[in-house]
């Protein structure tokens, strides 16, 4: 079976990376990115956020609206999106909460 599922999926991965970085640039606030010294802990400005969040909604765009026939109406298509939305979000959520104290008992 042949399916741009796992386009979507990453699509939707790299459209809820786009989310932190654009929201922190938009308030005027640093933020890590892969562009900070350390990658990735290390702050970047608020520009290089709004920068960062464009390429990774660009890389959403393309995998979404460019492989296969995506309809956000069809709920299997809709569903692999956000699952890979929503596993991204739990990764970054774990990954920046060990940065800004979002974990609470104090997850590894």
């Amino acid at each position: 079976m042949n399916t741009p599922w796992i386009a979507w999926f990453f699509g939707g991965a790299f459209f809820a990376n786009a989310v932190p970085h654009w929201v922190s640039g938009l308030m005027g606030r640093p933020f890590q990115s892969p562009f900070a010294k350390p990658p990735g802990k290390g702050l970047s400005s608020s520009t290089v956020n709004v920068l960062w969040a464009a390429a990774n909604f660009w890389f959403a765009w393309l995998l979404v609206l460019h492989i296969g026939a995506f309809d956000l109406r069809d709920p299997v298509d809709a569903g692999v999106f956000g699952l890979g939305a929503l596993l991204a979000s739990a990764g970054l959520a774990r990954n920046f909460g060990k940065l800004h104290g979002g974990n609470l008992r104090g997850g590894r």
